[in-house]
């Protein structure tokens, strides 16, 4: 709905509310009458009651909080019901209409005039309660910021670099991977290979090392460095009664407390060995089997 049809439906429920006012307003009169107002109270008298019906409605549309909320819709079922049983009564008493009742007398029967005394006596006290405590909750009323919007993001994204509050990062380049595996690495036995460190990368880096003094005779270790012919003359020994399944990396290693990558290197030379004598075995077996079927 347009802005012009918006403000056409308010302005035709202000016209109906204020005639329902103009209706209301004569009953309530004459029962302020009936229970002692003078003219001035008397003329006031429907104003406290529907301006607080309508005063309720307005802090419903406006609060935001459910216990708020509730307490306002409470407020106006309360007063309107009130309004109405007034308005019943002044429709069944016809002095009323005449202003020539008894002073006090809105009933016949005693307990039902109380009751009705005693509501409308009631209802100017309780606008001024509850009318109080409307205000004060709209004042203090706090709306809820809408979340922001699709819009608004991608307005801050399209901005300027020079809006931004901070600079965006270039996108890191993508990793190639290389067409051919790099070559693989020959170990050399007479060379002590130390493990991998994990800050390989940290060895890297631009800012130079700074220099060290001598290493004390305490901190080096006192077990010597063998050659490559004591390692395997030792891996040797070791691994004599050891089986082909048995002959690995990581028992070699184990039996002579050397690094992986030699263990490996030892492997390899001593399961070359095994299959050179194993070679040898097999021939000279051939060989007494072809001399004992000559004999034979």
């Amino acid at each position: 709905m347009n802005r012009f049809g918006k403000g056409l439906l308010v302005f035709a429920l202000v016209v109906v509310v204020a005639m329902a006012f103009r209706v209301s307003w004569n009953a309530l009169r004459d029962v302020a009458r009936a229970i002692g107002a003078d003219s001035t109270a008397a003329l006031l008298y429907p104003f406290v009651v529907d301006g607080l019906m309508a005063l309720a409605l307005v802090a419903t549309l406006v609060l935001t909080d459910r216990a708020d909320k509730r307490f306002a819709l409470r407020v106006l079922a309360a007063y309107t019901i009130a309004s109405l049983v007034l308005n019943y009564v002044h429709g069944l008493v016809p002095e009323l209409h005449g202003g020539s009742i008894d002073w006090g007398r809105l009933a016949d029967w005693n307990p039902a005039n109380w009751a009705l005394v005693l509501l409308a006596t009631s209802l100017p006290v309780g606008s001024i309660y509850f009318g109080s405590d409307l205000v004060a909750k709209v004042l203090h009323h706090r709306p809820i910021e809408p979340a922001p919007t699709a819009e608004s993001v991608d307005t801050s994204i399209n901005r300027s670099t020079a809006d931004l509050e901070e600079s965006t990062p270039a996108p890191l380049p993508a990793t190639e991977t290389p067409a051919t595996l790099p070559a693989p690495v020959v170990v050399d036995l007479e060379k002590e290979i130390e493990p991998a460190s994990v800050g390989a990368v940290a060895a890297e880096s631009v800012r130079p090392r700074r220099a060290t003094g001598r290493v004390p005779d305490v901190a080096r270790s006192s077990r010597p460095v063998r050659t490559a012919d004591e390692l395997l003359a030792e891996a040797r020994s070791a691994t004599a009664d050891w089986s082909l399944e048995e002959l690995t990396a990581e028992g070699i290693r184990k039996a002579v407390r050397t690094s992986p990558a030699k263990a490996r290197v030892l492997r390899e030379t001593l399961r070359a060995e095994r299959a050179a004598d194993n070679a040898v075995t097999d021939a000279h077996q051939s060989d007494e089997n072809v001399l004992a079927e000559a004999a034979a």
